[in-house]
Parts: C-alpha cells; structure tokens; sequence
C-alpha cells in the first residue's frame, strides 16, 4: 500500500493542511481568539531559549489540542518564522497515516522549506509508525528543528513508551474546559476580584470580606449548572441543546476512543467487554471500585478488569484517585476511586438531561467528578500526590486529598441541602490533628460559606471554589507571560 503512495500525493496533503504557504497566516477558524490556560504552558516550554524540549500536548479527543497548535502556528508566523518552516501533519488523515515520518519530513523539506531552522507540529502522533524513535532522532540530529505534538491517548504515559523520552520532550496534559475557561468561551463577564485572591486563602479573610466576595461571585452561578451539563469541550461549549453536546460528546469522544483508539493503540480486540466496563465506572463514578467484583458481575477475569481501567486512564477517558496515607505507613492492596475525564460525560453516556439536577445522589458524584479534575489540573505541574483517604480501621473517608511536600489540603464534597459534618467525621479529626495547610467542605447553596463550628474547616459553594480556581490559574499565567 505505501508503494502506491508517491511523493505528488503526499505533497498535495501538505499543502491542503499548511495553508499559509501561501497566505502566511493560519485560518480564523482554525487559531479561535480563546486562548485556553494550557496554550500558555505549552508555549513558555515551546520557545523557551535555554531549555529545548520537543512539546507533546495529551488530553481527551476534542479538548482544544490542534487548536493550540494552530495558535502557536500563528504566533511563530507574526514573530517572523519564515511561513515555509512551518510544516502541520495530521496523522489521522489516511495517507499520510500511511507513510513514514522520515519521508514526510524529506519531501517536505525538498520542495518546502527555506532553511534548517523548522518548526514541526505533528498531529494524533500516536498514528504515526515508530513516532518515539523519531522524536528522538529528530532531537539529537537537527538541534535547530522545533517539536510540537499531540496525542489523545496519552502514549507518552503508555507502558510501551521506552525511556528515550527522557530529557528530550515534555508531556503537558490539556484537560477539558475549567468552569473559569468555560465562562471565558461564552464570553459571559465575570466578577473582578483580587487577583491573588485563591480558594485556599479564604480563611484570611474577615466574614465582611468573605460575604462580599460570595456576592460578587455570586452571577456566575446560574451557569454551573449548564457546565456541568454541557460539558468542558471547547467545541461545544457554546451551545445549549444539551441532547447535541451528549450526542458529540458520545460519538466524538467516547466511541471514537473505545472503538478505534482502543483497537488500533492497544490491541484491544474485544469491544464489548470494554464498553460495558466504561458504562459502569459512568454509573459508580466516584465510588471505590472493587476489580474483583466488577469481573465477577461481568463474567470476565480480574486482570482484564484492571487492564481495561488502567487503558481507560492512558486513554484520557477516566482518572485513577489511589488512597492515601496520612501518616506515611505504606499502602496494601490498594482501590481506586474513578472519575470521569469531564463530569458532562457521564450524563451523555447515561442519557441524563436536565432532570439529573433534581436527584442529589448523583449531582453529588457529578461534582465530586469536576472537583477532582479541576483540583488535579490546578496542581498538575507541581507534581502532587492526590487521592483519597480512608481509615481501614472505621472506614471513614475523606473524599479528595491533595498531598504537597510542605502542606496538605483535605476536601469532602456535600452537595446537597443541609452540608453539616458530625463532630467523628475523618476530615473534622484530621482537621484538629494534623497541621494541615487548608480544609475544604464543598457546599451546594450560595450562602453556604464560612468557617464550620469551631474548627479551620472552609465552607465553599462548588460554583464559587471551581471558578476561585480557575481565576488563580489565570492570575498564575499572567504572572508568567
């Protein structure tokens, strides 16, 4: 088949992919005005001048990855790149699926560029036969070319990625949209609070300044709830046909991942198997799951059950939450909790409307869900540990658990009417026992704020801590560019 392939064909792609050969500026539709928190992460590592790294961007099937690219394209286009260095593939299109990057690279660079100083942006790398190998020849070989890559399936974090990553590239993780960056997508205005102002900071706070804080946040919230609905895909985020985005969401994101990905990535053979997995972590998010159970339910094995999970995470679909130990005794036989990648998944996979808002079993899961992703990508680049902890003794839990060297921050989720903790709850304990850096109780109602009782313990409504986070990672981008 690669036989059939010429050069001609191959050129013509290119061409239809790298428009501004010839217009010297990449499409409207292509590099959107939004730029996302991660687009500034991935360009401080892209042009840096001292450090050199390939850039490989990882995340969920339409999270705004290509778009990155695309705005980088155009930020190398208006710096003075010559617009013939420029070279977009996408490795999802057939025929260039079908050839080796080496030959790409030559044709392009035979008929194309200018000089040796080349930009490359390599799309759905993971398509791409041998990508690894390449990566690093291209690092050690041509010290003036420049890397960025995507992929959907994380194959930076696969077992099968062999060490020559190391100090050759850097894996940035594009999550779905934070509450902040979907308000940003609408063009919804938004409050304008102290710029250092986070929701870890709020104990600092007088109950004057923390009850105008929560009016002033408080406009955003009748949108919590269409996010959590909607969903955090770019792509879709301005709609509010909540049965469409379900319908993207399942089609673009999950089936493409569970029957293709799955397939041509990771060998997968039986889909079945795989699908009713996925739907059962969409229905038990936020539980501890028990592989054990889940095979013997399924009539599968127990290795095949982690295998799946563990494929599941690789391809950006659920997250792992591993339990924690607090006072730094090793763990044994260890059960994670899932969450989805987007809270919104879960509902278009169960074909959940509106009607999910009334039942607060599982809004309660839902936001659980979307604290603990927007927790876990506020934190990303520092490396945490985060988790949940359970007392094998009383079996208390507290829900989420962010570990630091220095400092911990302990978070329970009550999303419902009355959020009250008993006096013997873990994070209550924990709270009075340990010199912990912050405690979280994520509330439902708007003037469910403020300390609890007599303890460190922080009240904060969900739409108020999603959007302080959000709005502190800005505030931190800003600070960096």
């Amino acid at each position: 088949m690669r036989d059939l392939i010429t050069e001609e064909s191959i050129l013509q792609v290119l061409r239809g992919f790298n428009r501004w050969w010839e217009s010297g500026k990449v499409q409207d539709d292509f590099a959107k005005p939004t730029k996302r928190f991660a687009y500034y992460n991935a360009k401080q590592s892209f042009e840096h001048n001292e450090i050199r790294r390939h850039v490989i961007l990882t995340g969920p099937r339409r999270v705004g990855k290509s778009t990155i690219m695309y705005q980088t394209i155009q930020d190398a286009l208006e710096a003075g790149v010559p617009k013939k260095n420029l070279l977009y593939v996408s490795f999802d299109h057939p025929i260039l699926k079908m050839s080796e990057i080496d030959k790409i690279l030559r044709i392009f660079i035979n008929n194309v560029a200018v000089d040796e100083n080349i930009y490359l942006f390599l799309d759905e790398i993971q398509y791409a036969h041998d990508w690894n190998g390449w990566l690093k020849t291209i690092y050690d070989t041509y010290p003036t070319y420049r890397v960025m890559a995507t992929g959907s399936a994380s194959p930076i974090l696969s077992e099968k990625m062999p060490e020559s990553g190391v100090g050759r590239w850097t894996q940035i993780r594009i999550p779905t949209l934070s509450f902040y960056e979907y308000l940003e997508i609408r063009e919804i205005p938004v409050p304008s609070i102290n710029p250092s102002l986070g929701p870890t900071s709020l104990n600092s706070l007088t109950s004057v300044e923390l009850a105008q804080l929560m009016k002033d946040l408080e406009p955003v919230e009748k949108h919590f709830h269409r996010y959590l609905l909607i969903g955090g895909f770019p792509e879709i985020a301005r709609t509010d046909d909540i049965s469409y985005a379900q319908r993207i969401i399942r089609e673009d994101v999950v089936d493409k991942v569970l029957k293709r990905d799955m397939v041509s990535l990771f060998n997968v053979r039986n889909i079945d198997e795989l699908e009713r997995i996925f739907l059962y972590l969409c229905m038990t998010t936020g539980d501890i799951m028990e592989a054990t159970t889940i095979a013997s339910n399924m009539g599968i094995t127990r290795p095949t059950v982690v295998k799946y999970m563990n494929l599941l995470e690789l391809a950006n679909l659920i997250y792992l939450s591993y339990p924690v130990q607090m006072t730094g005794k090793k763990l044994l036989n260890s059960k994670p909790k899932v969450y989805l990648a987007d809270p919104a998944i879960r509902n278009a996979v169960l074909v959940k409307g509106e009607e999910v808002l009334q039942d607060s079993d599982q809004m309660g899961k839902i936001v659980e869900s979307a604290v603990y992703k927007h927790i876990s990508t506020f934190y990303y680049n520092f490396n945490p540990r985060v988790g949940y902890y359970r007392d094998s003794s009383t079996q208390k839990e507290i829900d989420i658990v962010l570990m630091m060297p220095s400092f911990k921050i302990l978070m329970e989720v009550k999303y419902r009417e009355d959020s009250r903790l008993k006096e013997n709850e873990a994070i209550v304990e924990w709270s009075k026992n340990d010199n912990t850096n912050s405690s979280l109780l994520i509330t439902k109602q708007s003037d469910d704020f403020g300390l609890f009782g007599h303890t460190s313990i922080m009240r904060i409504p969900a739409f108020a801590f999603l959007y302080l986070l959000g709005h502190a990672e800005k505030h931190r981008y800003r600070k960096k560019n």
